[in-house]
């Protein structure tokens, strides 16, 4: 396992795209249909849906928006989304993975190529890319009261593989087979719920951008993350504290 954390800057982006809260919710929302229609509405017996379910309460959606997106699930004329995913590169050499539900396959990569060739980076085939990340589970605690050793010490019983802490913020990574057994047992020792709990895509190595290629690359995440077909966006990207300053994060 690792102490020191290198993800500050990450989760600086994502707070900032958490002020987006209709643009959140119709993405929380979607994973929530999606889930509740493949494996059925209930969340004992749905993982997925359970997790689906856990980000969308921590991250303050009301509890009726949850619940209409279940039984949206359930109805005959539910949208029919189709689950995609996209690879390429973005400035810099720098390389994008982009999970999308859309329910409009032509929309949905027109869109995202667009975002791509507009912003200094170029779709690629399947494949292209996803060879240099590794799928995982990740759970992530936000203003936490729990000290990094603590953390580390429950983590690692719950069967956690890494733990990076950064001040009062906690991001966890186990197998992607493990991530609802990690998540439960930690929730359960530590008293706290997870700001989220997902499946993600890890790169294996970063490569480091200065700052002409971090504004590059923040436009293009922006445009990409803004797209209604966009679930999630990753990257192999790594932006030093005193470009995130000057980029004024």
């Amino acid at each position: 396992m690792a102490g020191h954390s290198k993800f500050k800057n990450i989760m600086h982006r994502k707070g900032a795209q958490d002020k987006k809260r209709s643009s959140l919710f119709s993405k929380l929302s979607k994973e929530i249909t999606v889930a509740a229609k493949m494996g059925g509405p209930d969340l004992d017996a749905n993982p997925r849906l359970r997790l689906a379910v856990q980000n969308a309460r921590s991250n303050s959606m009301p509890k009726d928006n949850i619940q209409r997106a279940i039984n949206k699930s359930q109805g005959g004329d539910s949208d029919n989304y189709e689950e995609i995913r996209y690879e390429g590169f973005g400035p810099a050499g720098t390389a994008i993975i982009v999970e999308s539900l859309t329910d409009n396959r032509n929309r949905a990569v027109t869109e995202i190529r667009t975002a791509f060739s507009k912003n200094g980076g170029n779709l690629g085939e399947t494949g292209s890319v996803s060879y240099q990340f590794d799928k995982v589970g990740e759970i992530i605690f936000e203003e936490s009261n729990v000290s990094a050793d603590d953390m580390f010490e429950q983590a690692l019983e719950a069967g956690a593989d890494n733990v990076e802490s950064d001040e009062n913020t906690h991001e966890i990574t186990c197998a992607m087979e493990d991530l609802n057994t990690v998540s439960s047992a930690l929730t359960e020792a530590v008293g706290e719920e997870p700001k989220s709990a997902k499946l993600i895509w890890k790169a294996q190595n970063t490569i480091e951008l200065d700052l002409e290629g971090a504004t590059k690359l923040m436009k293009m995440l922006d445009v990409l993350e803004d797209l209604d077909d966009v679930q999630n966006v990753y990257g192999n990207y790594d932006i030093p504290d005193d470009v995130m300053e000057k980029l004024g994060a």
